[in-house]
């Protein structure tokens, strides 16, 4: 989706929010950028945004949140710290993008990773899930916690992103899934080998194959999103 809004000629800013910090490491070519938390760690008040957000694929502003070191802390308060540090250096105001992208690990739903939704800081939220049970599951939680903070003028649910993995019957699954969270399928992203093939080249799909049907695809459902 960054790489197909940036694309379209708008300014994108995608924050990773998984501990892994692997959300824009196709947007990067492959590179790892250092995230904010181990900033912060090594951090003598000097720390800028330069230090933090990175520019990728078409402009793409990349930063990821991080995690602790493995076994200590919770993931979810780093998610918060990373947050707070972006908006004591007036991100958002500097960069102002069109939009921006808070990429959020699915099947943990604790309150630090709620976070774009409990602040303001999203205004919508997608669910992307394939029709394997435990996805489906993970999505129906996901939807209880949107549905937690709808009533307070916060993110509402925008609906369900078919992220397809050859399950049988898998798009009436998924559909059924939708409408049991009282929302719908916005787009179906099909099963292609595609996407295999570009992220061995450390691309996303629309740099590596601009014109196949998978980038048409996600073109669509970026534009979708926006109008």
């Amino acid at each position: 989706m960054s790489a197909a809004l940036g694309s379209l000629g708008y300014k994108v800013m995608q924050i990773g929010c998984d501990p892994k910090a692997d959300s824009t490491s196709m947007l990067m070519n492959g590179k790892a950028v250092p995230t904010i938390l181990d900033t912060l760690r090594n951090d003598n008040g000097e720390a800028s945004l330069d230090d933090m957000v990175f520019r990728g694929f078409k402009g793409v502003l990349c930063a990821e949140c991080g995690g602790p070191t493995p076994g200590v802390g919770c993931a979810g308060r780093g998610i918060i710290a990373s947050f707070e540090k972006l908006e004591s250096l007036d991100a958002y105001e500097i960069y102002e993008p069109d939009v921006v992208f808070y990429d959020v690990l699915g099947d943990v739903v604790c309150g630090g990773f709620a976070m774009p939704l409990r602040k303001g800081y999203a205004e919508e939220v997608y669910i992307v899930t394939s029709g394997e049970k435990m996805s489906l599951f993970a999505a129906k939680n996901i939807s209880k916690a949107v549905d937690q903070f709808k009533g307070r003028g916060y993110a509402q649910l925008k609906g369900v992103i078919l992220n397809a993995r050859g399950v049988a019957n898998e798009s009436e699954l998924v559909e059924k899934a939708a409408f049991e969270i009282g929302t719908g399928v916005v787009a179906k992203v099909p099963r292609d080998p595609t996407i295999q093939a570009c992220e061995d080249e450390n691309m996303t799909v629309i740099e590596g194959a601009p014109d196949s049907d998978l980038a048409k695809t996600y073109r669509k459902l970026a534009q979708k999103i926006m109008d």
